[in-house]
């Protein structure tokens, strides 16, 4: 009874001095007042009940976890308490590689909700989307549950089973999805080139060499393009990531100019962040391609190109997750993640809940391939030259590229969202030779 009593004693001196300091050991934050002396007394008092009298014998160190994360889990569904194990993890989440299924979730009104699937994932191939339900994890329901708890669930070792339980919009009824975890690599940054002078970039999330990656992928279509005339930045199911990356990337193509700000209740969390001149940015037209998957850091690059005139946004309205969250460990190896601050943009506007606005709205349409393949008509498929069989062949198909070109083809017939991108840049440089006429 002693231990638990020291235990306890020392408890509670923390959470005294986490108020009347803060997190941070601010002093110049006001004394707690009596109503919160009061409260801590109760929650003694309740502990110890709890201690002396429940049905079974129970340790005072779970007792005092629950008490941690239910307070933590009051506040927003972004703030958590991490013990040793979980921290650790978030810090492999950033630079290596995990076991796991490839999605990003929050709680959305208590609900376990995916933000986005991580491209070329186990989630990703099994076609979860942004914003589907996640009402059972292997059977057991997802209500209460946190964040925390829910990401030890889903990950584990490589090609071990999961099953989870989606309801999307538009289901009669909810849908068993099972799943084998492999490992997750943090590879953000894919890139190619369209149409000989289109570059291409996706960034599907912003780890610790994101910024580096980018710099790297515009070299390399600098190079191959002849010359370069646009870039397509696609962040879309782009979940965020890293705050100090997100700015990298959108230093990356702003010579001038605010790229983000924070706000929050403690001075220290209140910054703003300016573009820096470093003489190689590109000055070819962009456009970013974003939806309802696009959250946090990617909703800062967007919001920052999109705030300083440097790109044009297509897609659908992003995610809104705007709140910056800080780690802050602690002595046993424990971290807290607690909101700290929100995002602005440069004309700030709050992305909190609210997303980004597309300066052009293009849904995102599914090709019917099984239609056009199924009825094949005049309406879906006019006969042309291309199609009679021994036709005389083009210089163009006589290419050696005729594969890769036919593959792009194929890429821009898949994704209308992308293929309006390319449009707007070719049609770009049309506008611009036809106004110096």
């Amino acid at each position: 009874m002693n231990t638990v009593f020291g235990k306890r004693t020392v408890i509670l001196l923390v959470f005294l001095t986490l108020l009347i300091l803060g997190p941070y050991g601010d002093s110049r934050v006001s004394a707690i007042d009596r109503s919160t002396y009061k409260g801590l007394k109760t929650f003694s008092e309740v502990l110890d009940m709890v201690d002396k009298n429940y049905v079974e014998p129970v340790e005072t160190d779970k007792l005092l976890r629950g008490a941690i994360n239910g307070m933590i889990k009051s506040l927003d569904p972004h703030s958590s308490f991490m013990t040793a194990e979980m921290y650790k993890e978030l810090e492999v989440e950033t630079r290596g590689s995990f076991g796991g299924i490839g999605i990003e979730i929050t709680l959305r009104k208590d609900v376990l909700t995916v933000v986005s699937p991580i491209e070329d994932t186990p989630a990703y191939n099994a076609g979860i989307k942004a914003n589907d339900q996640i009402v059972r994890i292997n059977g057991k329901s997802t209500k209460d549950i946190t964040i925390m708890d829910a990401v030890k669930q889903l990950r584990g070792p490589k090609d071990t089973k999961v099953t989870i339980t989606i309801l999307r919009e538009g289901m009669a009824k909810p849908k068993d999805i099972e799943l084998t975890r492999s490992i997750i690599p943090i590879r953000s940054i894919k890139s190619k080139v369209y149409d000989d002078h289109l570059g291409y970039i996706r960034i599907s999330a912003f780890q610790e060499r994101t910024g580096d990656d980018l710099k790297k992928a515009l070299r390399e279509i600098e190079a191959k393009a002849r010359p370069l005339k646009g870039i397509v930045l696609d962040m879309r199911n782009n979940p965020g990531g890293l705050l100090h990356q997100s700015v990298e990337v959108s230093d990356a193509f702003l010579k001038s100019g605010i790229i983000v700000s924070t706000r929050g209740r403690a001075k220290n969390m209140e910054s703003k962040t300016a573009a820096k001149d470093n003489g190689d940015e590109p000055t070819c037209p962009m456009v970013v391609l974003v939806n309802e998957g696009t959250a946090s850091a990617a909703e800062i690059v967007s919001g920052a190109l999109q705030d300083n005139g440097r790109a044009v946004i297509i897609g659908t309205q992003t995610f809104g997750k705007g709140s910056v969250q800080t780690v802050i460990p602690l002595e046993d190896g424990a971290a807290l993640k607690l909101t700290t601050a929100k995002y602005y943009t440069p004309k700030g506007r709050s992305i909190q809940a609210e997303g980004i606005t597309p300066d052009i709205v293009v849904k995102q349409i599914r090709p019917a391939d099984e239609k056009a393949e199924e009825k094949p008509d005049a309406e879906n498929h006019m006969l042309r030259e291309k199609d009679l069989k021994g036709h005389i062949k083009s210089p163009r198909e006589n290419d050696a590229k005729t594969e890769e070109t036919k593959k792009e083809m194929d890429d821009l017939e898949r994704d209308n969202q992308l293929k309006n991108a390319i449009d707007i840049l070719k049609s770009w440089d049309i506008l611009k030779k036809n106004s110096k006429v």
